[in-house]
This record gives structure tokens, sequence and C-alpha cells, in this order.
């Protein structure tokens, strides 16, 4: 299992933000050990210099996110105007907000250069303030509010009105992989999004769509999984297609060392209802082995015998 999560993640980084609902069961025999689990997660979000684990990083770049992502995220990006706004969740240092600022970003896409004249504004989310220099010297060059960083608070510690709407928001090995309360970080993820925008981003090392109707040579649980209640597994991406309001694409990338499965989901219109999750099982690492429940039966395949840890 995909624990401390190294050569997989083959350019750049990114930090991971934790979004917390409303908390674990207090009834739940297992509630001391997911408890332990969470504070280990605490200390790797908090962790700096040399204590920083493997896997875990914070300087991931525009490329990297190209590489991530589905191939409609390059687009997208680029078609943004002086008018739109873009969210990134699980920022870090906010390295691929100030690529997009770059004269290299231009030269590499001069399509729609003029029309996207001082481009969009900007909203760099992490967990922990992981800034440094030359975000403060490009901050000081663009106007006023271009870009903008938010620390110190989960999404869900955030109201409608702080935040504002997005016509973008993108989350690259951030809180999509790391918050123990899927079902809240979606929701507020689509109440964030206007209408007709994307959120784009990806998971490592889960059931891929469509694997029920070819061979899965795999015996151990993923690490990020949906289980139905009948033992069966079910996909990110059932999940996600089961969400109203939204068109979803899910591609999966295996050619990276630990496969990985993107996503593109599309918000067409105000009224999305999210299916929920209830987290089941929680073990710290970068990023975390992630157990949900499905409250309603979502597309599976058999559980194997050994899936229970």
């Amino acid at each position: 299992m995909y624990r401390l999560l190294k050569a997989a993640i083959p350019m750049g980084a990114g930090i991971a933000l934790a979004c917390a609902g409303s908390g674990f069961a207090q009834n739940n025999a297992a509630a001391p050990a997911f408890s332990d689990e969470v504070s280990k997660q605490a200390g790797i979000y908090q962790s700096r210099g040399e204590k920083v684990p493997g896997g875990y990083v914070t300087d991931r770049s525009l490329l990297a996110y190209a590489a991530a992502l589905p191939p409609g995220f390059r687009q997208t990006l680029a078609d943004l105007g002086p008018k739109d706004r873009w969210l990134d969740i699980g920022a870090g240092r906010g390295q691929a907000v100030l690529d997009y600022y770059t004269p290299r970003y231009d030269a590499m896409h001069r399509e729609g250069q003029e029309r996207r004249g001082k481009k969009a504004q900007s909203v760099a989310m992490s967990i922990e303030d992981r800034r440094n220099a030359l975000w403060h010297q490009t901050a000081e060059k663009l106007e006023a509010e271009q870009i903008r960083y938010l620390s110190g608070r989960r999404l869900r510690e955030y109201s409608a009105a702080e935040l504002g709407k997005f016509a973008l928001i993108t989350d690259v090995f951030g809180g999509f992989s790391y918050t123990q309360y899927l079902s809240l970080f979606m929701e507020k993820v689509l109440a964030a999004l206007e209408v007709n925008g994307s959120f784009y981003t990806t998971l490592i090392d889960v059931y891929p769509e469509n694997a029920a109707n070819r061979p899965l040579k795999r015996d151990t649980p993923f690490l990020t999984e949906i289980v139905n209640a009948d033992g069966s597994r079910a996909g990110i991406c059932a999940w996600l297609k089961s969400i109203s309001c939204i068109a979803v694409s899910c591609e999966l990338k295996s050619e990276w060392e630990a496969p990985i499965e993107a996503y593109q989901v599309r918000k067409v219109c105000d009224k999305a209802t999210v299916p929920a999750l209830t987290i089941t099982h929680f073990a710290a690492g970068t990023p975390p082995e992630r157990r949900f429940q499905a409250q309603q039966m979502l597309t599976g395949s058999p559980a194997p015998r050994n899936a229970a840890r």
C-alpha cells in the first residue's frame, strides 16, 4: 500500500488539505484508534524541513498539474479571462498559481492570450502557510487581489461569502485525497463552483471505472475505497456520477508507477445533491488509507475475502 507516496508523483508537488466534517461516530469502538491516526495526520500537515515525510510535497508545478489532471484542464485554465476566478485546494507554496502568471505560461499558450488579458484571479488554499519569498514577490508585481493565499482553516470553515464563486477549482493530491469527510468536501466544492464551472482532481490507487467488466488481479484494499452495504466495492467514479446536477468524466492513468484516476466534474445546475459516505477506516499517510461506507447502492464488484483491515 502506498502509505508514503514517493516515485508515484513524477513532478512538482502540492500540500494536502484535510477537510473535517461532522466528526467520527463517538460510539464507534474504533474511535480511539481513529483519533490517533487523525493526530498522526495532523503532524504530517504541520511538519517542516527534514521532518516532512516522503511523498508529502508542497511545490507542485503547473506542469505537474497538467500531467496529473484530465486533458481538459489545460484548455479550461487557458480559457479563463480577467473576470473569472480559479481556486486551487491543497496549493502548498502556491507554485502552480505562480506559474500561471509567468511569461513562460503565455509562451506555451499563445492561443487566447489576448482574450485572457491580465488573466483570472487565483486563490491558493492550504491548511498550513507554505508561502515563500517568490509568492510575496509575485503578489507585489500583480494588481491587488490578483492572487490570494488562504491558510489556517479547512475548506469547510470558510463561508460562501468569504470564498465567492469560481469558474475553475483544482485539487491535485490535496483535500480530495486526504479528507476523512468526502461527501462534505464535495458539497463545499460544488457550492463554490459556478454553473458550467469545472472541478479537476485526481486520486491514486482506487477501484477504477469499469473494473467490474474486466479481470482485476488484486485481493487487497485500495488506498481510497468505497464499500457498499453488501460488501461489494464501488468506484469513486460511480459515486461522483451519482451526484445530481453534475457531468463527470473519469480517466485512468495507468502509465504512472502507482496508477491514478483523474476526474473532471462540471456543474450543470445549482441543486447538487451529494450521496452520503461514512468513513469506516483511516490510517495516516501521504496520502492516508481511507475506506468509506456508501449509504446507497453504487455500481461495484464482490469484495475480496481479505479486504478487511
